[in-house]
């Protein structure tokens, strides 16, 4: 299962590059007019005041564009398929394909404020973080996320360094609990279902300072 989960790693890059060059690019400053509605959530500039709300600036563009084309997905089949959530349904349902990439090409150009690790978990949320865990079957989350957490743009995986600990913990837990389900592959629900809650606090707190 390991080596299936690399592998997917690895050849998820080799398809998203492969539609790369389809999809036009966004305007940011379109997006910037475009992003007042959710700067109460998300901040002026994508970065959160809010722990229960991620930080969005320096998100890549096109796992920004995915998350919101998910959401308007939801928001049409009733949670059934894409992404649920109510909130986010209800701000995606309206957006069309162009805002969409335009709000990305936005907060994609943002500067993603830094947080900060507990020094209590730094040792065993590193080793978890970059080693994973063999016996349990648990793939290193450095293998798709990078030594600093930064993911990777052409593949879709997600920069999670300097994210609220909140917000980690929230996605981890509906992974595992397959309540969120717009994964590749079922990748993360695949590791988180073999998370325990420990396991989940410790890495929510670690990617705090990661960058």
């Amino acid at each position: 299962m390991k080596k299936w989960l690399l592998f997917l790693c690895l050849t998820a890059g080799m398809q998203n590059l492969a539609t790369a060059d389809s999809s036009s690019a966004g305007d940011p400053e379109a997006g910037k007019a475009k992003s007042v509605t959710c700067a109460a959530c998300h901040g002026n500039d994508g970065n959160s005041m809010i722990p229960m709300n991620p930080k969005i600036a320096g998100q890549h563009a096109r796992y920004l564009e995915k998350q919101l084309m998910d959401f308007r997905t939801a928001s049409k089949t009733g949670g059934q398929e894409g992404r649920n959530n109510a909130v986010m349904n209800g701000m995606a349902a309206a957006l069309t394909d162009q805002d969409i990439k335009d709000l990305a090409a936005y907060y994609s150009d943002q500067k993603a404020s830094e947080g900060t690790t507990p020094e209590d978990v730094i040792d065993v949320g590193g080793k978890l973080y970059r080693g994973g865990d063999v016996e349990r079957g648990i793939t290193a989350c450095i293998a798709c996320h990078g030594s600093r957490g930064n993911g990777t743009s052409l593949s879709n995986f997600p920069d999670i360094s300097g994210q609220h600990p909140e917000y980690i913990k929230a996605q981890l837990e509906q992974f595992r609990s397959g309540t969120r389900a717009n994964d590749l592959n079922g990748m993360m629900r695949d590791i988180a279902m073999k998370l325990t809650d420990e396991d989940i606090d410790v890495l929510s707190k670690y990617l705090g300072g990661l960058h």
